[in-house]
């Protein structure tokens, strides 16, 4: 028996390959999914802000999660984004995966504007009523909507989440957070902070970083949420070697500074294009990801 859910585990947040004239290369996307359920990513989250959901039509997020399903194996968790402006176009989403049989989707704050908090739980309500279970997604540094702990307490309370990706950087939301609502399952965020939110019980990471060093990663995250301390003092030691390329996910390059470190890895498929607004790295930006990659690929990281 395991209380084991969709949810738990390395949910990768996928990024999404593009073809020179920016169109979606779906057979590089599938290419990307295999390799990294193939490195120990146990789920596929796409449709997020590392696969620029912004920038797709609704029809190409439609394809998207079509490709992902097809291409993660039996047994891998598709947990698509959902997020949206507003609620009836995140309900539209939602109806969608849960046509195709998602087990969850992960949603954020609306973020046409700073909604209250009435606002917010209208918008989860909405797309709760869908009926698939929703992992809440926190980044009150994109949207300008913080879904504080007592917020999300309210949230979990009605029933309308289940889990909560943390991408405030305050570690001790975490602590906040069990202590209002222990029965809300929180997943790390961030990649920076692996290790202080795993060892606090976290019960799973929406990655970025694993789509260029999947089995580094996988394996930084079991060490870090185990209950062995002796495998803590393990993980401190990846963490401290990974902790410089790690930080690029939670800085406003997050996007092509993956994409980039996937291409210098060898694991780059289907090129580094991004979509406008964003645009080709700073050349001393460009200059130190590649450093950062390459020294943690000398050690051996993969």
């Amino acid at each position: 028996m395991t209380d084991t859910k969709p949810w738990h585990g390395v949910n990768l947040a996928t990024t999404l390959p593009f073809r020179a004239d920016l169109s979606i290369d779906h057979d590089a996307y599938a290419e990307q999914i295999r390799f990294v359920t193939d490195n120990g990513v146990t789920g596929i989250i796409p449709n997020g802000s590392l696969g620029e959901y912004q920038t797709l039509t609704e029809e190409e997020r439609r394809q998207v999660l079509v490709t992902a399903q097809q291409a993660a194996p039996a047994g891998t968790a598709v947990i698509p984004g959902v997020g949206a402006y507003g609620a009836l176009e995140s309900v539209r989403f939602t109806e969608h995966a849960a046509e195709l049989g998602a087990p969850a989707v992960m949603l954020l704050p609306p973020n046409a504007y700073r909604a209250s908090d009435d606002e917010v739980i209208d918008h989860y309500r909405r797309v709760a009523a869908v009926g698939l279970p929703i992992l809440a997604y926190n980044n009150p540094i994109d949207t300008k909507v913080d879904l504080r702990p007592d917020l999300l307490a309210r949230l979990f309370d009605e029933g309308l989440i289940v889990s909560v990706k943390e991408f405030s950087g305050d570690v001790r939301h975490s602590y906040e957070i069990k202590e209002l609502a222990p029965g809300l399952d929180v997943s790390i965020g961030s990649d920076d902070v692996v290790l202080e939110l795993g060892i606090n019980g976290a019960k799973g990471w929406v990655a970025g970083y694993p789509n260029a060093i999947p089995a580094a990663t996988v394996e930084l995250y079991t060490l870090s949420t185990s209950d062995d301390p002796q495998d803590w003092g393990r993980a401190r030691d990846i963490y401290r070697d990974l902790h410089p390329l790690l930080r690029w996910d939670s800085k406003t390059w997050f996007v092509q500074a993956i994409k980039l470190s996937q291409e210098v890895a060898g694991v780059a498929f289907g090129g580094i294009v991004t979509r406008p607004p964003r645009l080709p790295l700073p050349e001393d930006v460009h200059t130190r990801i590649i450093a950062d990659t390459e020294a943690v690929l000398a050690k051996g990281y993969r």
